[in-house]
């Protein structure tokens, strides 16, 4: 099982998101390109009254093993329905180096 399968499982058992995104953005960095920088975008009603410091620390305890292991760098974007209405998902920045 890869990483972002793995991954993609774990939200999906914990949360049953409305929609899961995971992108392997590592050919962005420098270094080895390897599934090693990743972006997660989640919409679960399961964020409904959560602040967004609470959601990133449920996803860091879900992901935990992923994150102590393969994965170096996870950038989370964690919406609730209706939040999602009006989101722009950021994209993420190049290495420091500009590959």
């Amino acid at each position: 099982m890869t990483i972002a399968t793995a991954i993609e499982q774990k939200v999906r058992d914990a949360l049953q998101p409305a929609l899961l995104q995971l992108d392997n953005e590592s050919h962005m960095h420098a270094g080895p390109r390897t599934d090693s920088h990743l972006k997660l975008v989640v919409v679960a009603e399961q964020f409904n009254g959560l602040s967004k410091v609470k959601r990133h620390q449920h996803l860091y305890q879900l992901l935990q093993p992923e994150l102590q292991g393969p994965v170096h760098a996870l950038a989370l974007h964690l919406y609730t329905p209706e939040e999602w209405e009006s989101a722009a998902v950021p994209n993420s920045p190049l290495c420091s180096n500009g590959k």
